[in-house]
């Protein structure tokens, strides 16, 4: 049965979503936003991340990528309306094959700088063979798609470096945050009212994200300022208990108890010895934070160091130390710092300007197929 082409006014798209890490709140908000764009209809197709115990007993079915890309196939069976397929991430896309309609590909790191990033995912690299297999796969699955979409120019340039791909056929869109929904309000108390300094920590996986090292620094600047300075916690991890250290359990993405934390607080610290692009970084410039975090994976791209927050080496509680006891005794450098930070998030990190844009590129690589 031959499939209608694309209608002017609608374009009809399943868009394959990923549920793994960050990936959750992304899919969250391309579900809230995708929707309202004008003239964009998409059905989506989550992919959550599961192993039964069933699987395990089947070859290959132990790897992410084969459950993965298996079930996206599975769920895009069908004979309904579609003019184009998006899928974020290129986990679930590699095993996809040709596709009826043009496929834009989403991704937020390539394999190969995940790879780099292994052993903080407890991620290992295999043999040789294996790992060319892969290579070869992925770079099918990059020349197969109509256009890409990378979260960062770090990943754009993973894309031509590591498997030969034209930056023409790429573009950047970071995955955003709802402005609105985190922008700190303009009537809300004033911060420092009761002299307190107050630095948030937003991370599930303590070691990764740097958490132990920002606790050892907490200690340092504590002794230096006491209770003049608090650091907030958001982390399902057992922490011990230390003086100024106030640990909140049981916060989900997106929520208001979560977004009114970030309100009350002046600094956000992400330490990370691993990370591609975090999320929390977007949302803590919304909330008009000033942040404090390392130069890895694309964290440079929206952490300027000395103009939207400040950079440390990763592990270097000195280094880190430092920079805490510089933003809590300079209000007026924190403040910089957070007003511009708020600004460069309302122009490149939005959600809803940059679902807008996604839906443009697909639009695109329907039109010029």
């Amino acid at each position: 049965m031959a499939r209608p082409g694309p209608s002017r006014d609608v374009l009809h798209c399943d868009v394959v979503l990923e549920q793994t890490l960050g990936h959750v709140t992304h899919g969250q908000n391309l579900r809230r936003l995708l929707p309202g764009v004008d003239g964009f209809h998409p059905r989506f197709v989550p992919i959550a991340y599961e192993n039964e115990a069933w699987t395990r007993h089947l070859p290959g079915f132990g790897n992410w990528t084969v459950r993965a890309g298996v079930r996206a196939r599975q769920a895009l069976r069908g004979d309904h309306r579609r003019d184009a397929i998006f899928v974020h991430t290129q986990v679930p896309a590699v095993l996809l094959g040709r596709t009826d309609v043009p496929t834009v590909v989403s991704l937020d790191a390539t394999p190969r700088q995940y790879d780099e990033l292994g052993e903080h995912y407890a991620h290992d690299v295999g043999p040789a063979r294996v790992e060319q297999l892969k290579t070869m796969l992925n770079r099918r699955c990059f020349e197969r798609a109509a256009h890409l979409v990378t979260w960062a120019h770090w990943t754009k340039q993973s894309l031509a470096d590591d498997y030969g791909i034209d930056g023409s056929r790429v573009t950047v869109i970071p995955p955003g945050v709802d402005v609105e929904r985190w922008l700190r309000p303009v009537d809300a108390p004033e911060r420092g009212g009761d002299g307190v300094v107050r630095i948030l920590f937003v991370g599930g996986d303590l070691s990764r994200k740097g958490g132990f090292d920002l606790l050892a620094a907490i200690a340092t600047v504590r002794e230096r300022h006491g209770d003049r300075v608090e650091l907030h916690l958001v982390t399902p991890a057992d922490v011990a208990g230390a003086p100024g250290v106030i640990v909140h359990g049981g916060m989900t993405p997106n929520s208001p108890e979560l977004i009114e934390l970030y309100h009350r607080c002046d600094i956000f610290c992400l330490p990370t010895h691993g990370d591609c692009l975090p999320m929390v970084l977007p949302e803590a410039g919304a909330a008009r934070l000033a942040l404090v975090s390392t130069d890895v994976g694309a964290i440079g791209e929206i952490v300027v160091d000395e103009e939207t927050g400040l950079l440390v080496p990763v592990g270097d509680v000195t280094a880190l130390t430092a920079a805490l006891d510089r933003l809590v005794v300079d209000d007026e450098f924190r403040a910089r710092l957070a007003g511009a930070a708020s600004e460069l998030v309302r122009t490149e990190h939005s959600a809803a300007t940059n679902a807008g844009r996604i839906a443009e590129v697909i639009r695109a690589a329907v039109e010029t197929s």
